[in-house]
């Protein structure tokens, strides 16, 4: 889906704590992944997360949860983390 609006993305305390813990490789792909979100809140791939009103996209073994508010086009970044512990 190609639109022309822009999002804004907001990340969650507990989200930036997360990413600063990556490695510094991950984080660099993790932090273009998010700021991917403003122009394709649904990017290819994406997956809306069942039992809760979130989406979640794929980094490499790392995942990134998120909402999205299209009525204020806003994208909140929840946590991210390896997948292993995400869904804990």
């Amino acid at each position: 889906m190609s639109e022309s609006r822009n999002y804004n993305v907001k990340i969650l305390k507990r989200a930036r704590k997360a990413l600063n813990a990556l490695p510094v490789q991950f984080q660099e792909r993790v932090t273009e992944a998010i700021s991917g979100l403003a122009t394709d809140p649904r990017p290819p791939g994406c997956l809306r997360m069942s039992g809760v009103n979130s989406w979640r996209i794929r980094v490499g073994d790392y995942r990134v949860i998120y909402d999205i508010e299209d009525a204020v086009l806003t994208v909140l970044v929840i946590d991210l983390g390896h997948r292993r512990e995400i869904y804990r």
